[in-house]
């Protein structure tokens, strides 16, 4: 009887979905009003049709009478119908007042075990510090969730980028980003004498670079590094994902001090699986624990300043903190975009891959958004900065971001094809690009772009100059005076490309 009944609301509120919001109001909400309690009842599946519709269509200037018909429902005597007032309630952007109905029910009565679970989830979206006061038998997730609100609402959270980590003992950090970028990581990392005291190399996997502080370090020591993708400090290895292990580790006496050391405003994280999926279960097992453990520490999903992701690594799970940059500081220049834009790391490790003469002109003939120009010209060394680009759109967002990042650099951004592009022979000593792959870009004939491609840069590269280009096919220069002298292969996010350097000879 109660699945006939619950099918019935259910197809109900399906043909009551598709109705616009007067149609909804004037006329079902009308009717359900003047209808006795059978038939409001067998009508139960309005009362969810109307939060659903009023949050997508309905006139902001009745929400207070829609707010006051839902609270007015919380005393009905169906408990479905009840159950689906709590549920609208915080769809239609529920006030105090919504709360306080809410904890009335609470207040004078035993709510069933179902009933109970609705009861909390819509304070979960809506309590406040009222809940907080009333929590009676209100699950201790409500009480995380509030807390979570209303931190978030008082102040955002940031991580503190300048301020020193003296505790770092048995900590390791993990660098990761796209799979075969690793030896440019460490290039990087050898290469800086500052990065080189503070961080020691430990080991490295495909798109993974291990690291251990050395010595007292701050977050914007390891943002000078720019060809990783994302930081992260590890927290412990488990042997599966566990929600009591991974509690104890979020909340370890350690961890508690780096979070409190490198976050501003209240500690909140965001629970992640990046290979494992939702996980829905079990992160909320994970966060009422970790909570439990300590009340300070929050898990929320909400523009949360922290993650903590569990990654598989050799058989076991690694359980990783990572600050959540958006944007990222070492990026923040890329004001603009285009489709199938770059990978700012990627850009950087080819920027290093190019090198520096001390006095090169560069050119990027698929510019883009910029940023191999940009990174290159953050490297020093640079007489004159050179991008072309069949969008005349790209062109613009090209030229903003270079004069967002500062660089003070000669630059020239011209629209048009490379190919008949007036740059002269022999004038360039650095080409730096990421042509169109054909994927999100539709290109007709790759092969041949290509080819013309190696071709330029035979006939532009000054004897000794570089060409440094993501090469999506197998396709190699005719000039002999053109060489290879390096490839990597990557990937570039669902497909593999192989990064080259040639170089023109001097003959």
């Amino acid at each position: 009887m109660k699945t006939a009944r619950t099918n019935a609301a259910k197809d109900l509120y399906k043909q009551l979905r598709c109705l616009t919001w007067e149609q909804l109001w004037m006329e079902h909400v009308l009717a359900f009003n003047q209808g006795d309690q059978t038939s409001r009842s067998q009508n139960a599946g309005l009362v969810r049709a109307v939060g659903v519709v009023f949050s997508e269509t309905g006139p902001r200037s009745q929400k207070n009478d829609v707010a006051t018909w839902l609270r007015s429902l919380l005393q009905d005597s169906d408990e479905k119908i009840r159950r689906y007032a709590m549920a609208a309630l915080p769809k239609i952007g529920a006030e105090s007042a919504d709360e306080d109905a809410l904890l009335e029910i609470l207040r004078k009565a035993n709510p069933p075990e179902r009933e109970m679970k609705y009861l909390a989830r819509a304070l979960d979206k809506i309590g406040g510090k009222a809940t907080l006061e009333v929590m009676g038998g209100l699950p201790g997730q409500t009480a995380l969730k509030v807390k979570a609100s209303l931190a978030r609402e008082a102040a955002p959270s940031e991580i503190r980028l300048d301020e020193v980590v003296e505790s770092f003992a048995g900590f390791q950090i993990h660098l990761r980003g796209r799979r075969g970028l690793e030896r440019f990581v460490r290039q990087e990392l050898e290469a800086s004498p500052q990065a080189r005291r503070l961080f020691d190399f430990r080991n490295s996997r495909p798109g993974l670079v291990e690291i251990a502080p050395q010595s007292a370090f701050r977050l914007c020591d390891l943002l000078s590094l720019r060809c990783f993708g994302t930081l992260a400090f590890v927290l412990g290895m488990i042997s599966k994902p566990d929600a009591a292990e991974i509690a104890a580790l979020i909340t370890a006496s350690p961890v508690r001090g780096l979070f409190t050391k490198l976050t501003q405003g209240a500690i909140r994280y965001r629970l992640e699986f990046p290979s494992l999926g939702h996980q829905r279960g079990l992160v909320r097992d994970i966060a009422n624990q970790a909570y439990g453990l300590c009340p300070d520490i929050l898990n929320d999903a909400r523009s949360a300043p922290w993650a903590v992701e569990i990654h598989p690594y050799g058989g076991q799970f690694s359980v990783e903190l990572r600050p959540r940059f958006s944007p990222d500081p070492r990026f923040s220049y890329r004001r603009l975009d285009v489709p199938a834009a770059s990978h700012p790391p990627l850009a950087a490790c080819m920027a290093r891959l190019a090198g520096n003469s001390g006095s090169d002109v560069v050119w990027d003939p698929f510019c883009g958004s910029g940023l191999e120009l940009i990174e290159r010209g953050r490297l020093g060394g640079v007489r004159k900065l050179l991008g072309s680009d069949r969008s005349a759109e790209a062109i613009d967002i090209a030229g903003s971001n270079l004069a967002a990042s500062g660089l003070r650099v000669v630059a020239d951004f011209f629209h048009g094809d490379f190919r008949s592009a007036c740059v002269a022979p022999n004038s360039i000593t650095q080409i730096i690009s990421n042509p169109p792959m054909g994927r999100r870009v539709p290109i007709p004939n790759l092969q041949g772009l290509i080819s013309d491609l190696l071709h330029t840069a035979a006939r532009v590269l000054q004897p000794g100059g570089v060409l440094v280009f993501a090469n999506p096919i197998s396709t190699r220069s005719l000039n002999p005076r053109l060489k290879l002298d390096m490839t990597q292969r990557i990937d570039l996010g669902g497909f593999d490309v192989q990064i080259e350097r040639h170089i023109k000879d001097h003959r």
